[in-house]
């Protein structure tokens, strides 16, 4: 690896090719459908809400290796979260893949910070995070990023 964005890259393309947390959970509580018409990626998200805490999540669906990893990175760091907290790192992702300040370190997250780059990107990256915030809202329908 010649530099960070090799290491980045790897990790981006390791959670493509092997996402976590993919599937879906068969006593959900909460379901959300999402679709990005420019890219054609869609995702289902499925989650355990109790209490107010992400017990569990997972996701299915098609998409670009930005997608597939994002909806991955974000289902590892969710667990556990509650919605407050799930709910801020939705606003501080957006921030990250935009290009805007963001106060906190995003752990694993960041890797995805060079999409920023790639203005037509920030959809991909950002669709498992709208399905989420549908799926949190009991929203029945689907999220779209148009």
């Amino acid at each position: 690896m010649n530099d960070l964005r090799d290491l980045y890259q790897d990790m981006i393309f390791d959670h493509y090719r092997q996402p976590r947390n993919y599937g879906r959970l068969e006593h959900a509580n909460h379901k959300a459908e999402g679709y990005n018409p420019l890219c054609g990626d869609k995702v289902t998200l499925t989650l355990i809400l109790k209490d107010g805490v992400i017990h569990d999540l997972k996701f299915e669906g098609a998409g670009c290796a930005i997608s597939t990893a994002s909806a991955s990175l974000m289902t590892e760091s969710l667990k556990g979260k509650t919605v407050e907290e799930a709910l801020s790192m939705l606003e501080d992702f957006k921030a990250l893949v935009t290009g805007a300040s963001v106060a906190k370190d995003m752990g694993k997250l960041s890797v995805l910070a060079g999409v920023q780059a790639f203005p037509q990107r920030v959809k991909c990256a950002t669709l498992a995070w709208h399905t989420l915030q549908a799926a949190l809202n009991s929203s029945t329908e689907p999220v779209t990023t148009e």
